[in-house]
């Protein structure tokens, strides 16, 4: 493919992902990944040339773009090397024509900024949210050591236990350590969330919304092993996808359950009252994962916001229905908006007075209402809220 090739298969990309974006279709990595599936003449070159464009354009451009055109217009007001390969070539992108307007730049929509700022998200720390993420991996105390494993590349040691840092791109899934189990991909944000559950042997323990189970699986690690962890979640193929991760990590205490919606706590009804610690790592908005998926913020409106901090507010009910007296329960959203973060720990108090919150001590991270927020511009972490409360 030539250059401006390149830039015309990133319009045609960007017009299916904004699309996507619009309807809550497929995420962009499916969409480029099925784009060049039908396009077998592209090289690896021109695959990672096009993906860079295609991630450049999204993160350049804040309220959705009319078109994937304006998409790479935006990119190219502040790339000239890219506004010279609007050419009208065969194949090529059409030249810039006096009138087009590029997309509107910033950081996201209009409604979605204004929240960051009202939770506290100034403009520095806002636009670190679409900056590039490193790659962080957490070794699998189950098998390995960070203090002793042998890997390829020298990772930097991170404030987490077991954290190393790689560069982007680096491909750890294709190293022995990463095949047999003794390092995971996990965030390092993600690995100073389980550190502060503080899950420990012996315990009897709920992820209440497991998903695919990295975190299930940093919490086997800190148990060695030893207790009961139960992981749970209401998407089968999510879940699915745990028993091998736990096989390969030597993870063999974790136990699955698929939960039907609105039907979780009769489906847990011999753990309700007897879990030592509960996590609920809820769905939420994303709003702090942007450096990995920064179409995410085209995806959000405020329906779907407000559907989400109904059901946060629900699996704290639920999580408060499991835990002992004296138990634990950790929330963690992903996000750096205070409706999924501070607020809904507030309205939990205040539901459950019984609930009392416990103060976390992080090596990163900087106290918000009752937990502790950790963000891209202060920590190098993806975006999260923490918070701990124990039952009385």
């Amino acid at each position: 493919m030539t250059p401006a090739a390149r830039v015309q298969a990133a319009i045609e990309l960007l017009d299916q992902i904004i699309d996507a974006a619009k309807s809550k279709g497929a995420p962009a990595d499916r969409l480029i990944a099925n784009y060049f599936k039908q396009r077998r003449y592209a090289g690896s070159k021109d695959r990672r040339a096009v993906r860079e464009l295609v991630y450049a354009a999204v993160r350049a451009c804040g309220p959705i773009p009319v078109s994937g055109r304006a998409a790479m217009l935006r990119l190219a007001e502040q790339d000239d090397t890219i506004a010279a390969l609007f050419d009208g070539s065969a194949h090529g992108a059409a030249a810039i024509g006096d009138e087009e307007k590029p997309a509107p730049d910033g950081v996201a929509p209009d409604w979605l900024t204004q929240a960051l700022t009202a939770s506290g998200i100034d403009q520095n720390e806002a636009a670190a949210l679409l900056d590039r993420a490193p790659l962080d991996i957490r070794v699998n105390t189950l098998k390995a050591d960070r203090s002793g494993i042998e890997l390829p590349e020298t990772g930097e040691p991170l404030a987490a236990s077991q954290a190393l840092r790689f560069s982007t791109g680096t491909s750890v899934e294709q190293w022995p350590a990463y095949r047999d189990g003794r390092i995971e991909v996990q965030d390092h944000g993600s690995q100073l969330v389980c550190e502060a559950f503080s899950a420990r042997p012996g315990e009897t323990v709920v992820d209440l919304c497991a998903g695919a189970g990295g975190k299930s699986l940093a919490l086997a690690s800190a148990m060695q092993n030893q207790g009961r962890l139960l992981a749970c979640d209401t998407n089968r193929g999510r879940l699915s996808r745990l028993a091998p991760r736990a096989e390969r990590a030597g993870a063999g205490l974790i136990e699955t359950l698929l939960l039907n919606p609105d039907r979780e706590l009769e489906m847990l009804a011999e753990w309700r009252g007897v879990a030592d610690a509960v996590l609920v790592d809820a769905p939420c908005s994303g709003t702090g994962t942007w450096r990995r998926n920064p179409e995410a913020r085209w995806r959000l409106d405020e329906g779907e916001l407000t559907r989400l901090t109904f059901l946060q507010d629900r699996l704290i009910d639920i999580a408060a229905a499991m835990v002992k007296p004296g138990g634990r329960i950790g929330f963690v959203t992903c996000s750096l908006l205070d409706v999924e973060g501070k607020d809904r720990i507030a309205a939990a108090l205040e539901r459950h007075p019984k609930l009392k919150p416990i103060d976390i001590a992080l090596p990163l991270g900087r106290a918000h209402g009752a937990g502790v927020r950790l963000s891209p511009a202060h920590d190098g972490t993806d975006g999260f809220f923490v918070a701990m409360l124990r039952a009385g």
